[in-house]
């Protein structure tokens, strides 16, 4: 890797190749990250050259960096604006980890009860 990058870091690079899987992006001379396929807009993605072709400049904001593997994790979807349809008002959205937080509180013991509590409703 050449210049060290930080996570949150907002670049500008050029598009050097296309995958299936994502667009690899060259941010100086001799560093490239990826972007990968999630990360290209907000919705579905079928088929990547329908959005980026190499050559491109474009934005992307770095979303890991593991310097132990030279790899760089990139998004432009995150530099965007989400579609109207994905933002609720008055309501933060919540992570996948907040939402496993809160449903963790109850652990197994919830399923315990419920267990015994559909034994009863049985009849047995």
């Amino acid at each position: 890797m050449g210049k060290k990058y930080e996570v949150g870091e907002e670049l500008s690079g050029k598009v050097t190749g296309i995958q299936p899987y994502g667009a690899f992006i060259a941010l100086d001379d001799e560093t490239q990250g990826l972007v990968h396929i999630s990360e290209i807009t907000y919705g579905f993605v079928r088929d990547i050259n329908d959005y980026l072709t190499v050559g491109d400049e474009v934005q992307v904001k770095v979303l890991e960096v593991d310097e132990g593997a030279g790899k760089i994790s990139l998004s432009i979807r995150a530099l965007q604006e989400p579609p109207a349809s994905m933002q609720k008002p008055g309501r933060p959205r919540k992570s996948l980890q907040d939402k496993v937080k809160e449903h963790d509180a109850e652990g197994f013991n919830s399923l315990k009860d419920k267990l015994t509590d559909w034994i009863n409703r049985s009849g047995y």
